[in-house]
């Protein structure tokens, strides 16, 4: 390393700490009322914006909303000017143990403690882009250290969002995450918690229950092809058993999750009725039925197949994953049209974190309009991650998530890659 690189390198360290000292030092909300203004506020709700727009923040809720609110004695007037405030953002699929580079060496070449300090950086980049709210689907073989990222982030000893965790996803043997390609006798770390029938699938999510899980993250489907233009992946576990792993969870009010891509996993997940069916590249008429009916939230994660389209090895790889893409947002419009309830993740960690706003931005170029993209993300968000009426919403008794923005995103979302300001319960993280 050359000394201008070390230098840069320590001032980047030193940065970090900063950001971890002062979040540790505003563990709690302010004593005193807050309040913010801008030019304009989103209603998400009712897809409109409030000219100009006022919060009044008292510890970690929202009192009061409107072109003007309430200034007690002693509040703290933070004027945010041409900019536009809206709740804080949700992603509903991230893995804050992964970072850009082969995802099986990770777990082989790097440490549980090292992988820790990496998702707790990850943690902090999220939440400066202004997602306050996010839902980790798997630490891909870090087991349950995500436990203790969740709840330092809680007791407001590191800065992150608020944080749904699953541990290790579950997987069958040789399925999806099974490092598949080295040598057996190698004996390789899967990314994964192993289960091959019902009954391993309960004794598997009772051990992540225990150390702090709070939804299950099954791998249904894999591996992905393309066949004659035509999308085709394997499914890992039947009806029946994705039956007994929903039913387990819901006799301790919990929910699965399922990685499932296409036919018929998804079928299998929405006829065991899963909370979510993420990625889903394909999706047939009765399972776009069923997921409307017991609306069973689509994740489509756009970001991740676009990233590695455009980081792929080779051209040939990546006129594969291109393929994969075009497939998707050619599934992505029938999903639509069917009325299939969409949330936004963006399967961020394979890609940098804190860059993960683009999923916004590739959800209308695919169909949706910027105002169903919103509502995708904060009131369908709340609801997926278990915080519905808490998150998700500008409105009095609502958590103090904000955050504030250029622009107007029920024109442009991509004015949502440009965070300004970030507020988590009150706390200011950015400013």
């Amino acid at each position: 390393m050359t000394p201008r690189s070390l230098v840069s390198a320590s001032a980047l360290l030193l940065s970090s700490l900063t950001l971890v000292v002062v979040a540790a030092a505003q563990s709690h909300a302010a004593p005193h009322p807050i309040v913010l203004h801008a030019a304009r506020l989103l209603d998400v709700k009712n897809g409109r914006l409030i000219k100009p727009g006022e919060i009044l923040v008292q510890g970690d809720r929202i009192v009061e909303v409107g072109t003007s609110v309430k200034h007690p004695a002693g509040a703290e007037v933070i004027d945010l000017g041409d900019r536009t405030l809206l709740p804080g953002l949700i992603d509903a699929h991230i893995h804050l143990f992964l970072h850009p580079g082969a995802e099986d060496l990770q777990t082989v070449q790097e440490s549980v403690p090292q992988r820790t300090i990496t998702a707790t950086l990850a943690a902090r980049d999220d939440l400066m882009a202004g997602f306050t709210a996010e839902r980790d689907m798997g630490t891909e073989g870090a087991g349950s250290a995500d436990t203790a990222v969740r709840n330092a982030i809680d007791e407001g000893r590191i800065p992150g969002p608020r944080l749904r965790i699953s541990g290790n996803a579950v997987n069958i043997l040789g399925g999806h995450e099974d490092a598949i390609g080295y040598n057996p006798e190698q004996r390789v770390l899967p990314n994964a918690d192993y289960a091959n029938n019902a009954d391993e699938l309960v004794a598997v999510m009772r051990r992540q229950f225990k150390e702090g899980a709070d939804f299950i993250k099954i791998y249904e489907t894999g591996p992905d092809s393309v066949q004659d233009g035509k999308f085709t992946t394997l499914y890992q576990y039947t009806e029946p058993q994705l039956e007994a792993a929903v039913k387990e969870a819901a006799r301790v009010r919990r929910r699965v999750a399922v990685h499932a891509t296409g036919e018929p996993g998804t079928l299998f997940a929405a006829q065991a009725g899963v909370v979510s069916i993420d990625h889903a590249n394909q999706l047939g008429d009765e399972t776009m039925r069923l997921m409307k009916e017991k609306q069973i939230f689509a994740v489509p994660t756009f970001t991740i197949f676009e990233y590695f389209a455009d980081h792929a090895a080779t051209p040939e790889q990546a006129a594969r994953e291109r393929q994969m893409l075009d497939l998707h947002a050619q599934e992505f419009k029938k999903q639509i049209a069917a009325g299939v309830p969409m949330a936004l993740g963006s399967d961020v960690g394979p890609f940098p974190h804190g860059t993960q706003a683009r999923e916004f931005v590739l959800m209308v170029k695919f169909g949706m309009s910027p105002l169903a993209v919103l509502q995708a993300d904060l009131v369908n968000g709340a609801k997926l991650l278990g915080w519905d009426g808490q998150i998700g919403a500008l409105e009095p008794s609502y958590l103090a998530d904000v955050i504030a923005v250029p622009g107007d995103p029920l024109q442009d979302l991509a004015v949502l890659q440009n965070v300004a300001f970030v507020m988590k319960g009150g706390v200011i993280y950015k400013k």
